[in-house]
Formats: C-alpha cells, sequence, structure tokens
C-alpha cells in the first residue's frame, strides 16, 4: 500500500483520470483527449494505464470528490423542493427525504409476537 502512495502519476495519468471523470467517458473516447495515440493502440495502453494500482486510487479520489460536489448541489435541490414544489406530493416527499437523511426516519412499525404461558387468577372470595 504505501507503494501506490509513493508513485507519482504522469501527467498523461492525471489528465486521463480527469478527462473520465470529467466527461464520463469510455477510455476510447478519454484516450486521445488525454494526450494518447488514437486508435486501438491509445485505448490499449489507456486500459493499461487503468489498470495500475496508484491510477485507481487516483480514480477513486477523483470520483469521491465529484461525488460530494454533486451531492451538496443534489442536497440543495431537494431543500429547494421541499420548500417551492407546486405539487404537495413533491413536497412532502422531498420534505420526507430530508428528514430520513437527517437521521428522523420514523419507526418502523411491526407486530410483535411473543410465545410464552399467560396465568391469571381471580379470587373472588
Amino acid at each position: 500500500m504505501n507503494d501506490v502512495k509513493l508513485r507519482k502519476l504522469t501527467p498523461k495519468q492525471t489528465a486521463l483520470v480527469d478527462t473520465i471523470v470529467a466527461n464520463g467517458c469510455t477510455l476510447k473516447v478519454a484516450a486521445p483527449l488525454a494526450g494518447y495515440a488514437d486508435g486501438e493502440s491509445g485505448r490499449v495502453t489507456a486500459t493499461k494505464t487503468m489498470k495500475l494500482p496508484h491510477v485507481q486510487q487516483y480514480l477513486m479520489q477523483r470520483m469521491n470528490e465529484e461525488f460530494g460536489i454533486s451531492a451538496t448541489l443534489a442536497a440543495g435541490t431537494v431543500r429547494r423542493l421541499a420548500v417551492g414544489a407546486k405539487s404537495e406530493y413533491v413536497q412532502l416527499e422531498a420534505s420526507k427525504d430530508l428528514l430520513d437523511r437527517a437521521g428522523y426516519k420514523p419507526i418502523d412499525r411491526s407486530q410483535v409476537q411473543v410465545a410464552g404461558d399467560i396465568r391469571v387468577t381471580i379470587d373472588l372470595g
């Protein structure tokens, strides 16, 4: 694992990962955009590059950064829907989603059966 941290990405490797993350494209499309050769040889080289552990680690890092940004935008959209949507149904569902994500999930309502003996003694005298 330490080897992964010590290895530096080349500018081409960085460009390849950044292109894939930014555009959401395939290796075939990303390779020439990142400076690899056009055609099959560029795709093959890019495929081998993406299998390198330090490149995969950088890809995961970049994806996490992008998801973090997207999550912030999505949360803002849900908040706007909860307050300003024309449909009450949309407002309700957005509000439920916000509460759920904040940890205020409704209690699961389930029927619990308990097995055992019950004895009742009535003393009338």
